[in-house]
């Protein structure tokens, strides 16, 4: 089984993470998917950005839910990574998958309601899925299990993921319980008897955030089902090198 490369938050090594730049470069690599995280503006607009303060990755400071849409878009979400950013904003769920809708790859949504349980949320982040076609190739994970909770009963067949960095006993199940249908967990935790009890619980496995060759060839071993990863170009050349060395 291939194991599928996701780029986190985009190709964030390369570029801004989150930004319409770091996308863009993911989908040249050729990266098999993208994941993202969503939150809401003041006015119910859901963005992407990871930080629910803006002070680490735009000019700006306070809290994205305390600012409107076109408020955020002024902000300058580039420069903190290079000068030759500095025109990169925020951008909403709405104006990525304009872009994205028409790409061959699979969308990871992460809902960032652990720290600011958004209202709504679920409801408007499945809107705009299912406005743009992209509902049977995007999985929502969040380790909000609430959220998951709530998004199943939005839409049964829905794919969600349960995310943890946290060992737990019978994680596997747990995922279960709450309807979940795959687990992302943390590289650290990931070994032999985790794969096993996910296939047994017929739950998809993927891994973050997977930077370093040694735990990328771990998870082409094991035949994890995805990883996601801020150089999805290097993990893309292991993976070819690994399938070579396969044959």
């Amino acid at each position: 089984m291939k194991t599928l490369i996701y780029a986190h938050r985009g190709a964030s090594k390369l570029a801004p993470e989150n930004t319409m730049p770091a996308f863009k470069l993911a989908r040249n690599a050729g990266a098999d998917g993208i994941e993202t995280d969503v939150q809401l503006t003041k006015d119910h607009i859901p963005v992407l950005i990871h930080d629910e303060n803006l002070r680490r990755t735009t000019n700006g400071k306070g809290f994205v839910q305390d600012y409107t849409y076109a408020q955020l878009r002024l902000l300058d979400a580039g420069s903190w990574f290079s000068s030759k950013f500095s025109d990169t904003c925020i951008v909403s769920l709405n104006e990525f998958l304009r872009w994205f809708r028409d790409k061959p790859m699979f969308l990871n949504v992460e809902l960032k309601t652990n720290v600011i349980e958004y209202k709504n949320i679920e409801q408007i982040v499945y809107d705009s899925l299912k406005k743009h076609n992209v509902l049977d190739r995007t999985v929502i994970s969040s380790f909000n299990s609430d959220s998951l909770l709530r998004m199943k009963e939005i839409n049964p067949s829905v794919e969600t993921a349960f995310l943890t960095s946290t060992k737990m006993r019978r994680l596997p199940q747990y995922a279960k319980s709450i309807g979940a249908d795959a687990l992302h967990v943390k590289h650290r935790l990931l070994d032999k008897r985790l794969v096993k009890r996910c296939r047994k619980e017929k739950l998809a496995l993927r891994i973050y955030t997977v930077n370093r060759p040694a735990m990328m060839k771990k998870c082409y071993d094991l035949g994890i089902d995805a990883l996601f990863t801020d150089v999805p170009h290097q993990a893309i050349e292991y993976r070819t090198l690994w399938e070579k060395g396969q044959r």
